[in-house]
C-alpha cells in the first residue's frame, strides 16, 4: 500500500500530522517547494501519495520503490549445479553411446571429474574422423584417458601422424585402433622425441611401427639396449638387432629377454651370432614353441637354423624332421 501524508486546515493554517521520514536520514526536497495548492481544489483533508520508505541501509537516489518490502536487491549469484546431477547426466550420455561409466571409473577414476561438454566434443570429433561407435568404445576401454582429453589435444596427434610419420589417411583408423594410447600422448613431450630417436638408430619406416611412438625413450628403449649389451652384444650389434626387429623394444626384460637368452645359451648352446641375425627369436613363446621344438630336434639328432626351427608351422616342422630322417636313413644304407 502507498504511504499517505495528511494535511489538516485549521483556521486557514496548513499543518502536517505525524511526519513520516526522519530528516536525519533522508534529504528530500522541502515540502514547501511543492506547488501551492488552491484551496478550491483541496478539501478539508487532502491525501498526497508518497513513495514507499526505503531501507535505511541503502543509498537513496531516485524516488523509485523497491520490490519485496523495500529490501535492497540481493547480490547476483550463479546457480549452483548439483554434482550428483552432473554425474547422472554424464552416466546417461555415455550409456547412450554404449559405454559403462562405472567400468571406466575402476581403471581411470579421473573420468568422474571430466566435463560432459568435453566428452561430447571428443565423441563428435572421433565420429568426424570416421571411427565407428564400436571402434570408439574399444578405444575408450583400452585408453579411457581420451574421454578426459580436449579436441585441441587430440587433433595435433592426427596431424603429427599424417605429416611427420607419413601415415596414410586411409590407415589412420587402423593405427589408432591398434594403439589407442597414441591419442593420450603429448606430441612435443612424447611422440616427436620418440620419432627422432627411432630415426636416428636407423628405423626409417616408422609408419610401420607406430605403436612404438607412445613409448618413452628413457624408460623403455634405452634399458633394453643396455640389456642386450649386458648379455654380450656390442652397442652396434644391439642397435642392429632392434633396427632389424623394433618390436623388441616392447618386450619385458625380466619376463622375456633374460629367460629366453638364458635358455638359448645354457640349454641350446647356440652362438650369439644367430640371435644377432634372427632377433625375432624373442617373439616366440619359450614354453610353447622354443622348448618343445628344441627338444624334438635333440631327440632326432637334428639341428635346424634358428629361423627354420621357429618360424615354420607345426606341420611343416614335423615334415622337415621326417624328411631329414628319411634322407639320413637312405644315405646310411
Amino acid at each position: 500500500m502507498e504511504e499517505t501524508l495528511h494535511f489538516c486546515y485549521n483556521n486557514g493554517v496548513r499543518t502536517l500530522l505525524k511526519p513520516y521520514f526522519p530528516s536525519s536520514h533522508l534529504h528530500f526536497p522541502s515540502i514547501s517547494r511543492v506547488r501551492p495548492l488552491s484551496s478550491s481544489i483541496l478539501s478539508s483533508k487532502t491525501s498526497i501519495s508518497l513513495p514507499k520508505k526505503p531501507s535505511k541501509t541503502s543509498k537513496f537516489h531516485p524516488l523509485t520503490p523497491h520490490p519485496q518490502h523495500d529490501l535492497p536487491p540481493e547480490p547476483h549469484s550463479e546457480p549452483q549445479t548439483d554434482p550428483n546431477c552432473q554425474f547422472r547426466e554424464k552416466m546417461l550420455y555415455l550409456e547412450s553411446i554404449g559405454i559403462d561409466l562405472f567400468s571406466l571409473v575402476d581403471g581411470y577414476p579421473p573420468i568422474v571429474s571430466s566435463s560432459l561438454d568435453n566428452i561430447k566434443s571428443t565423441v563428435d570429433y572421433m565420429r568426424s574422423m570416421g571411427f565407428t561407435p564400436i571402434e570408439f568404445r574399444r578405444i575408450c576401454g583400452m585408453c579411457p584417458e581420451i574421454l578426459s582429453s580436449r579436441v585441441t589435444e587430440i587433433a595435433p596427434v592426427f596431424a603429427f601422424l599424417l605429416r611427420e610419420v607419413n601415415v596414410k589417411a586411409s590407415n589412420l583408423r587402423r593405427v589408432i585402433n591398434r594403439r589407442p594410447r597414441l591419442l593420450a600422448c603429448d606430441v612435443e613431450k612424447r611422440l616427436r622425441p620418440t620419432l627422432y630417436f627411432l630415426q636416428r638408430i636407423g628405423i626409417e619406416e616408422v609408419d610401420k611401427h607406430t605403436s612404438l611412438l607412445s613409448c618413452s625413450v628413457e624408460e623403455k628403449f634405452i634399458p633394453r639396449i643396455e640389456c642386450l649389451e649386458r648379455i654380450g652384444f656390442s652397442y652396434r650389434d644391439a642397435i642392429s638387432m632392434v633396427r632389424r626387429f623394433p618390436q623388441m623394444f616392447c618386450y619385458s626384460i625380466k619376463d622375456n629377454l633374460e629367460p629366453k637368452f638364458d635358455y638359448f645359451v645354457m640349454e641350446m648352446g647356440r652362438d650369439l651370432k644367430e640371435l644377432k641375425e634372427f632377433p625375432q627369436y624373442f617373439s616366440f613363446s619359450l614354453e610353447n614353441r622354443i622348448k618343445p621344438r628344441h627338444r624334438a630336434c635333440v631327440e632326432k639328432g637334428v639341428c635346424f637354423p634358428l629361423h627354420v626351427m621357429l618360424k615354420t608351422s607345426e606341420k611343416q616342422f614335423r615334415d622337415k624332421l621326417e624328411l631329414i630322417l628319411r634322407t639320413s636313413c637312405v644315405g646310411f644304407h
